[in-house]
């Protein structure tokens, strides 16, 4: 047999894969999981489709708009046609279909070649992933406490909740802020004039201090959604909480400012995270070039898609910083994290949201269930991200009602123009 023939019976061929065209973009609307999210779907001439996701809160808009600009191309290419569109994205929900496409990208040339996203990426360093289970927070220190508890009773071996002044905005003297900044979130927290007070801060350390007490030391535990506080406030905050040897601190300031993540991490001696709204390894140099960070955190439905997200986590292990990967979307966004969290040597940790919701599992078909298994999930060895299709009727249960067509028709789109080249 001669060696082509032989590659080509590991190959879906169907015709081959370099005449594999993309022949339509659909998409379904889901809600409730716990986030609002789009699922891209791509057709092709083929008969195979690939599936992709767009960052949870983003407009369905952001990857109908790019349609006819992909309508057409192979997607095996996938950097060629990731350099055509990324253009269109932008930080936090913007690049979201811009990430949307490029998972389902790497899921058709995955399909198309027969081989597993991780291995387009350059191969795996991992056969699981370790998630770390974000857990809806409580103000009652001590049942935080047991609901963390339970997580580590289901096998999770990482945990985060939040730590912040909603917890203690109701108690008198906690909070020192102008008026009606404490109900807004649409100012940068620099700018809020909102500052912690001792008395806030030593209920912070006593809530702390009461989960630690219940679910010990030897788990990980991370730190997220402190308010829209100052950085002096953050400092200080930060330096009361060092004592109980917390994973990270995350997002305490806008990624924004760099200058101002430097001088908290040089204050604390807890490691400082952010990256989640990230666009871009452009976006991520200063953070990582001035070692502002000890960990960078990227969503890859957000960060550019997995290969982009490998190059930015190998660009961190090149200045000494780790990466761990938000993610609250489906399992579509899931998978594609897993992929790009099994090809990146610096890899920590995995975010889940869903982990009070069973039917999130169901959402895909093709994959052993639950997904997340004594804390981690296995990188998967098929084609693709990995799983053989979606379930369109768990779909519907979580469909959104102002749009309930899953996967509907999307002509509109067809014949969208615009000159997009950025030179003259």
């Amino acid at each position: 047999m001669a060696a082509s023939e032989s590659l080509e019976q590991n190959v879906n061929t169907y015709s081959r894969p370099s005449a594999l065209r993309i022949t339509d973009l659909r998409i379904a609307c889901l809600v409730g999981l716990p986030m609002p999210c789009t699922i891209i779907r791509l057709d092709t001439n083929q008969g195979i489709c690939g599936y992709g996701e767009v960052r949870d809160g983003a407009s369905k808009t952001y990857a109908l708009l790019l349609k006819s600009r992909i309508i057409g191309e192979n997607p095996c290419n996938v950097d060629k046609v990731f350099r055509k569109i990324k253009q269109f994205g932008y930080h936090a929900r913007q690049a979201g279909g811009v990430c949307g496409i490029e998972m389902a990208l790497m899921d058709l040339a995955g399909k198309a070649y027969g081989v597993p996203a991780y291995q387009l990426a350059g191969g795996k360093f991992r056969d699981k992933i370790l998630c770390y289970a974000d857990t809806p927070s409580r103000k009652d220190p001590a049942e935080m406490g047991k609901m963390l508890r339970r997580r580590m009773e289901q096998g999770f071996k990482f945990l985060k909740m939040d730590v912040g002044i909603d917890l203690i905005a109701d108690v008198p003297g906690a909070i020192s802020a102008p008026p009606e900044m404490i109900a807004t979130h649409h100012i940068m927290h620099p700018f809020t004039g909102i500052q912690i007070t001792n008395k806030g801060i030593d209920k912070l350390v006593e809530y702390v201090g009461t989960v630690r007490d219940i679910i010990g030391y030897e788990v990980p535990l991370a730190a997220d959604h402190f308010g829209h506080i100052n950085l002096e406030s953050c400092i200080r905050l930060g330096r009361a909480l060092d004592q109980f040897t917390l994973a990270w601190y995350e997002d305490m300031i806008p990624w924004q400012f760099t200058d101002q993540y430097v001088r908290l991490s040089h204050a604390v001696t807890t490691p400082i995270c952010t990256g989640e709204d990230i666009y871009l390894k452009e976006g991520f140099k200063d953070l990582i070039e001035q070692r502002a960070v000890s960990l960078i955190h990227p969503d890859l439905a957000t960060s550019g898609g997995i290969l982009e997200t490998k190059r930015i986590g190998d660009y961190a292990q090149e200045h000494g910083i780790g990466m761990a990967m938000h993610m609250a979307g489906s399992p579509v966004a899931a998978l594609a994290s897993v992929h790009c969290a099994a090809a990146t040597d610096n890899f920590l940790a995995l975010e889940n949201h869903s982990v009070d919701i069973p039917r999130w599992n169901d959402l895909i078909e093709g994959l052993p269930k639950p997904l997340i298994r004594d804390g981690y999930m296995p990188v998967p060895e098929t084609p693709g991200l990995g799983f053989t299709d979606v379930c369109l009727d768990v779909f519907q249960e979580f469909c959104d009602p102002d749009h309930p067509v899953c996967f509907g028709p999307t002509e509109a789109w067809d014949r969208e123009k615009s000159h997009d080249r950025l030179w003259s």
